[in-house]
């Protein structure tokens, strides 16, 4: 791609808790991609389940962004006050006969690998509170896309189940609010982590049903602890560093986590320097799909 203002990329973080490792490589990934070639770089609060999402974590995010030296364009967009729009999409999933409310508990499917579909034609049971799901059949499949990494990718999403696209408490789930925000965002490339691939079908399906522009996708591989862990809130990976020192030092680290192969000297320059040098010479083509182990 030629340096252009029509490319528009995204750093999307959920407001769990502070940005780790992880979340920076994702972060520094999608921003030198967009910069790159002139591209504009957005980031959205996804703060669509408040019990997850502390008070005051987005600040934080926002800060950690600011100190690494990974500045967006234009407004930031929180999705704890798009209701409006995702109750439209599922409007008119629900008119295609592509939604559909289901009242079945996981308890009551634990024995099936993926939800059994018991509620497509009809209720299961009536008077109990009810999630809505795709009808993940009905929709366009198979899914076949071509990942700027990962190469050639080809799934059903039938064989991976109706995913839930509200939830029984009312709140939205991350599938369709994704997809009706990138495109109200104009995204034209989605730059995020390995372990979001096999959620790419789902959101292909929505964007066809509703006939929303489909972007191109590079899934970055994963950051591990030196056991093979994954790096996430859920396990406890610590916050990023605050300090001036420790924001140069994982910058540079987060660079060779990309195999940017950056030249040591640039270890120890401003954050300002370091993008600098990154945007210049970012390359889709050094990243290896291997995953990044962090050294004990």
């Amino acid at each position: 791609m030629t340096a252009s203002s029509c490319y528009r990329g995204r750093f999307a973080p959920t407001p769990s808790g502070p940005l780790h490792f992880g979340s920076l490589v994702a972060a520094l990934g999608s921003y030198l991609d967009a910069r790159a070639v002139g591209g504009e770089w957005l980031v959205r609060i996804e703060d669509i389940d408040p019990p997850r999402c502390p008070q005051g974590a987005d600040t934080t995010i926002l800060r950690q962004l600011e100190a690494f030296g990974l500045h967006w364009d234009k407004e930031i967009v929180w999705q704890h006050g798009r209701h409006a729009a995702y109750q439209q999409a599922l409007e008119q999933l629900a008119a295609q006969g592509l939604a559909y409310p289901c009242s079945c508990s996981r308890k009551q499917w634990q024995d099936y690998a993926i939800y059994p579909g018991w509620c497509r034609d009809g209720l299961n049971a009536s008077g109990k509170p009810v999630a809505w799901r795709l009808r993940s059949d009905l929709a366009k499949r198979p899914i076949t896309w071509q990942d700027r990494l990962f190469g050639h990718q080809q799934f059903d999403p039938a064989e991976m189940g109706d995913v839930v696209l509200k939830r029984k408490d009312n709140l939205w789930a991350y599938q369709l609010a994704v997809v009706v925000d990138d495109a109200e965002q104009g995204i034209t490339d989605v730059v995020r982590g390995l372990d979001l691939l096999d959620n790419t079908p789902w959101q292909r399906q929505l964007q066809i049903a509703l006939k929303l522009p489909e972007p191109r996708y590079l899934h970055l591989p994963l950051v591990v602890t030196s056991q093979g862990q994954k790096l996430s809130k859920q396990n406890l990976a610590p916050s990023l560093a605050g300090d001036d020192r420790g924001i140069r030092r994982q910058l540079f680290q987060a660079l060779q986590a990309l195999d940017q192969s950056p030249p040591p000297e640039l270890a120890t320059e401003l954050p300002e320097s370091q993008l600098h040098w990154a945007v210049v010479n970012w390359s889709v083509e050094r990243l290896s799909p291997a995953e990044h182990r962090l050294s004990p």
